[in-house]
């Protein structure tokens, strides 16, 4: 189960770092500054053993020689309330605010509230379900995009749609190609046992955090977020992660151009090493790096069970089938 839970791990990290699709804790503050001149990670997992963890993502600040500075402000698709709700209040500060966002070129961004039609295809439909498993929040359900200083700087739905098909590219065919290499190379120290496959699924389903356990998997995968970002993108680069950066640094020099100094890209974790990168070119270097927390895992023993989060649903699915 270990490795089939590394390669599922692995192949759902896409879905928490990259491509939002549009819709037609304890006592410790959740940032905190820490100096740095190396933009080493950009999220990371904190194991506090029995007490339980978290997983947090950076505001990287960069900053040129003419006193203009931008922030990479990574994220995860699906975390906490207060997590998103505390990066929106930090987005008021900006000159600019350049955010990623698959949409169509004729939609209106999403205000950040609950209502409206969703979109049906499958990054959207997948996030909405690791937002109800996991119990967390879905940040197009929070964050308000309509903002006077927010800016899309994304591929449009219609050209991401056909660089993907050009080039015989999809999400769904970059995670599977990450599972079967999580697959192929087990966590080392795996047993020897020819039930633990099954062994592993006991405590995740029965015991009362079994919710958290289920977090604790996914965030100690993704704290390697430069294999994943590895993963996802190739020699020749990728729509999904590297044609997205390009229009995103575009969208910067426009930006910049127009007299703006200080900006933040508020983009996916996955994206940011490249971006980095990107940054460094012009000029930028990295001067401070603040962490948000975006998965509080503290352990909360009154937490029902996952199988019975799985059978309460059931129920409340043939309640509403039979009220048809």
């Amino acid at each position: 189960m270990k490795r089939l839970l590394s390669g599922v791990a692995v192949a759902l990290s896409g879905l928490l770092f990259l491509a939002p699709v549009t819709r037609a804790a304890p006592d410790a503050p959740t940032t905190a500054a820490v100096p740095t001149t190396q933009p080493q990670k950009f999220i990371r997992f904190i194991d506090r053993g029995d007490a339980g963890g978290e997983l947090d993502t950076a505001d990287v600040t960069f900053a040129n020689d003419h006193g203009t500075t931008v922030h990479l402000v990574a994220a995860v698709h699906v975390g906490e309330r207060s997590y998103y709700e505390e990066l929106a209040k930090s987005f008021e500060g900006y000159d600019a605010l350049l955010y990623e966002l698959i949409m169509s070129k004729d939609a209106a961004p999403p205000s950040g509230s609950d209502s409206g039609e969703r979109s049906t295809d499958f990054v959207s439909e997948s996030q909405q379900l690791l937002k109800r498993i996991l119990n967390l929040e879905f940040q197009l359900d929070v964050i308000d995009y309509t903002k006077p200083n927010f800016v899309h700087a994304d591929l449009d739905k219609e050209t991401f749609q056909k660089m993907e098909a050009d080039r015989g590219e999809s999400l769904l065919s970059l995670m599977v190609q990450q599972a079967i290499a999580a697959w192929s190379n087990p966590p080392q120290g795996m047993a020897d046992d020819p039930n633990a496959d099954y062994r592993e699924l006991v405590p995740l389903l029965s015991r009362p955090d079994g919710e958290r356990q289920l977090k604790l998997i996914l965030a100690k995968q993704m704290d390697d977020l430069e294999a994943i970002s590895a993963g996802l993108d190739g020699p020749g680069g990728s729509v999904i992660l590297t044609e997205r950066n390009k229009a995103a640094m575009a969208t910067l020099d426009r930006t910049l151009a127009a007299g703006k100094t200080n900006v933040a890209i508020f983009f996916g974790a996955a994206h940011m090493p490249d971006m980095s990168k990107r940054l460094a070119e012009r000029g930028f270097s990295p001067v401070n790096v603040q962490w948000h927390r975006a998965w509080d895992m503290t352990v909360r023993p009154n937490e029902p069970s996952m199988a019975e989060k799985l059978l309460n649903g059931l129920i409340d699915s043939m309640g509403s089938d039979s009220g048809k």
